[in-house]
């Protein structure tokens, strides 16, 4: 006997990419997710991101190690 059925929202048909869940993130919450190597971003943008990035959690794994 085969029935309906039901898949739960998020578990089916379509998977959105990374700069979806980015924007719609942005757009219904109000948070930002910006990859520090973006190339959309202009050199002063991208070591804003990184200043605040270390501001609020601290210098990153590599950059740390490094200097």
């Amino acid at each position: 006997m085969s029935g309906m059925r039901f898949t739960p929202k998020g578990y089916g048909g379509h998977r959105r990419n990374p700069d979806e869940v980015k924007r719609d993130g942005w757009k219904e919450q109000g948070l930002l997710a910006v990859a520090i190597d973006d190339d959309r971003l202009t050199w002063p943008e991208r070591e804003l991101v990184r200043q605040l990035g270390e501001r609020l959690y601290g210098k990153r794994e590599r950059e740390a190690r490094h200097g």
